[in-house]
């Protein structure tokens, strides 16, 4: 395999991409013989275990089960629930298996790293559309924006929940962020509702995410989105509904669905990038380059966490190998551990420095702090 397909190309970044006020795209300087060395061990890496890149019959075999999740929760939240205790049950289940299938399915597939057949990960990237999302609008918020140019202030959109919660320290100030410790943690209900009934068609409508803008939406980009909203509204509402019927027990139970899917979703996210120990970067100004060479971005504003344990490993999709993930977001995540000694090895060699929390919980309490941290005073 060729060393540089392992990695994005960043010699021509995307024209569309403006920051505000600024007439040129982001660039990054800094020595490229890191991302050079990182590549070519990482390719060494996979000659030497004869492994291919892609997930093959794992990720199928993979897929399926998680597959099974959500249709065996769903079908017995339709016709088997009956006591209060059970729907209660379910919807923990069926929150964690609606995020499985983005962790490890739909984000792979949205990569072009599920299959070494791209219609084949075309095919994966359209579960987010089937559990409502938009894997059209998810290809700029995510692979371009953050991709590119994580936690750099004003252009990742990931790192911008503003007014609700300051991640960064550009974000704008209230007095209620001192306590976003504690709430971050309800707001979690809104998420996913928000992401599927109105941030996919702002952005679909403006053009932008966040404050960037994107390019005009093709025609088959409207119209995956669209045949995709109908679809998932139709098993996640008209269904149920016409079942159950409405009521404040319904609703109850479509509330804590999405907390537990935005929650999932949300901390896996977060433990990585907004910690004490990731970097933020400040938009350079116009014109001006990023101070850090991709690669360098790529490991400072990223943080492993919970490497030893495979369970975890197994359900986030190897989320919380996001160095390796960032590094290599073309192969597929059931490699991330063992390219993991790779780029540790190689960080240590340069004297950079490889970013890991051992278990979920210290990295929680990374991100409890940089919440307080962000929440104070600014």
């Amino acid at each position: 395999m060729p060393a540089r397909a392992l990695l994005p190309d960043r010699s021509d970044e995307p024209t569309w991409l403006r920051p505000a006020g600024c007439n040129s795209v982001l660039k990054y300087t800094g020595d490229p013989a890191l991302q050079r060395e990182i590549r070519d061990e990482a390719a060494a890496y996979f000659e030497r275990t004869g492994i291919a890149r892609d997930g093959g019959v794992r990720m199928l075999v993979k897929s399926l089960i998680i597959v099974a999740w959500v249709v065996t929760t769903y079908l017995l939240m339709l016709f088997v629930a009956t006591q209060t205790w059970q729907f209660i049950l379910l919807a923990f289940s069926m929150g964690l298996a609606l995020a499985g299938v983005g962790f490890s399915i739909q984000h792979d597939g949205g990569h072009g790293a599920y299959s070494a057949h791209p219609w084949v990960s075309r095919a994966a990237a359209l579960a987010l559309d089937a559990i409502g999302g938009s894997s059209y609008m998810w290809h700029y918020k995510h692979n371009v924006l953050h991709h590119t140019y994580p936690n750099v202030e004003q252009v990742d959109d990931d790192i911008s929940q503003a007014p609700w919660l300051r991640l960064s320290s550009t974000d704008p100030y209230f007095p209620i962020h001192r306590y976003q410790f504690v709430y971050s943690w309800l707001l979690y209900i809104f998420m996913t509702p928000k992401w599927l009934f109105v941030d996919d068609f702002k952005r679909l409508f403006t053009q932008r995410a966040g404050p960037r803008r994107v390019p005009p939406p093709t025609r088959r980009g409207i119209a995956t989105l669209v045949l995709g909203k109908i679809f998932a509204y139709s098993w996640m509402l008209v269904i149920p509904l016409s079942i159950h019927g409405a009521s404040w027990s319904m609703f109850g139970l479509y509330v804590l669905i999405a907390w537990v899917w935005g929650v999932a979703m949300a901390i896996t996210f977060q433990l990585a990038h907004c910690n004490d120990t990731a970097e933020f970067g400040n938009w350079p100004g116009e014109g001006k380059p990023m101070e850090m060479g991709w690669a360098e971005q790529q490991i400072a504003t990223t943080v492993n966490f919970s490497q030893g344990n495979p369970v975890l490993t197994w359900y986030l999709g190897g989320l919380n190998y996001q160095i390796e993930h960032h590094l290599f977001p073309k192969v597929c995540h059931i490699h991330y551990p063992g390219l993991s000694a790779v780029v540790k090895d190689v960080c240590e060699r340069r004297g950079v420095t490889y970013r890991v929390q051992p278990t979920m919980w210290s990295a929680l309490r990374s991100h409890i702090g940089h919440l307080k941290r962000m929440g104070a005073a600014a």
